[in-house]
């Protein structure tokens, strides 16, 4: 099954020996896992970072039915930069297919849990929103969202649908090191 790999580069041009590089480690990954839908490679070059090791910057992104896997890793040239993103996203991927084995709930889909008449509506001031992001909410419990914003390197905060309360709820990271959950309740 042939892989559908987006390759982006930021400050640097694609030449064919990067494309073919990455196009041959990234076609390795369905080894690991054969439902992926999507892969995105972005390439950057970092001309401000402090030291000339982290300035080849390497980003893959994995989306598949249910889950998204994001790796980055740095280097002083492209190549290992690539390498080490490549090696981080099989570890990456043998720690989810561990965790997905194990099963979670009875299977049903988020999108027969999630009432979809509700869309947000756009907002006409352009410069307050520079982004609009869609993803699809898998049900899970507390522990699993702490597990899924660690493996996307969430910083700051996560949304998700939590199985147990059947509520959309925000955890974010306190200052402190520990985990809090927003669940909003309509009033």
């Amino acid at each position: 099954m042939a892989l559908n790999v987006g390759i982006f580069a930021r400050n640097m041009e694609v030449t064919k020996r990067i494309n073919d590089y990455v196009t041959k480690k990234i076609s390795k990954l369905d080894r690991f896992l054969t439902d992926i839908d999507e892969v995105k490679v972005d390439l950057d070059f970092v001309k401000s970072a402090r030291s000339s090791a982290d300035r080849q910057v390497a980003q893959i992104t994995l989306h598949g039915k249910g889950y998204t896997l994001r790796t980055e890793e740095r280097a002083d040239d492209i190549f290992a930069a690539i390498d080490a993103a490549v090696e981080k996203m099989q570890r990456q991927i043998e720690r989810f297919k561990g965790k997905r084995a194990r099963g979670r709930g009875d299977g049903t889909p988020a999108s027969g849990l999630v009432d979809e008449t509700a869309e947000s509506e756009e907002a006409e001031e352009a410069p307050v929103i520079a982004r609009h992001k869609q993803f699809t909410l898998i049900p899970m419990d507390e522990m699993e969202a702490i597990e899924q914003m660690n493996m996307l390197g969430q910083e700051n905060f996560f949304v998700f649908y939590n199985a147990n309360t059947n509520a959309i709820n925000v955890l974010y990271r306190r200052r402190d090191g520990t985990y809090g959950l927003i669940e909003p309740l309509i009033g």
